[in-house]
């Protein structure tokens, strides 16, 4: 039997949700903060990752230093548009994000976030689980398959399930390490 459907589907889901960790500013300066912050490049909105070089020299600042300078004012104008909470500092060459301290409140918070993006993602997993689940009961009630092997299926997507759940939990976890021990 063929599980890559819902293999491929809970694998997406964990992609999706390693994105949406690498989006959550933990303290230290990550690039990938950026990746959803679009400018408006001769007409079109293109990301800053296609438009600039981005570095990070410290591990608390990324610097932005566009290929055309006439962007610069676009780029800042994004980022302070956008939600991720730090002032670019312009010197008319490049582009400075300052990532401060966190706080310990604010630490608690971003835990607090990152569990709800993880249990979001174990939700996708067992919608895809459930999702597999019907089509085997389908084939079993057209008689394609047998009922010992739709209680194989279910033991196997069950299987796949609990894997993928631990592998979002361990994600998680070192998640949280990384963001309460900055």
């Amino acid at each position: 039997m063929d599980y890559s459907k819902i293999k491929e589907r809970m694998e997406k889901t964990i992609n999706v949700y390693s994105e949406k960790l690498g989006e959550i500013r933990a303290g230290r300066a990550n690039p990938s903060i950026l990746n959803k912050i679009k400018i408006d490049y001769y007409g079109v909105p293109t990301p800053i990752n296609q438009v600039a070089a981005i570095s990070v020299p410290e591990a608390r600042l990324i610097v932005i230093q566009p290929w055309d300078i006439s962007c610069l004012k676009e780029i800042e104008k994004a980022i302070l548009a956008s939600d991720i909470g730090i002032n670019p500092n312009n010197d008319g060459k490049v582009i400075r994000l300052n990532f401060p301290e966190l706080t310990e409140e604010r630490r608690k918070d971003l835990v607090k976030e990152i569990r709800k993006i993880a249990e979001e993602a174990r939700v996708s997993i067992r919608g895809a689980r459930r999702d597999g689940l019907d089509e085997f009961k389908a084939m079993q009630k057209r008689s394609e398959i047998t009922e010992d092997d739709l209680k194989i299926a279910e033991t196997e997507i069950q299987k796949l399930t609990d894997s993928k759940i631990e592998e979002v939990d361990k994600i998680l976890s070192n998640k949280e390490l990384d963001i309460m021990n900055v």
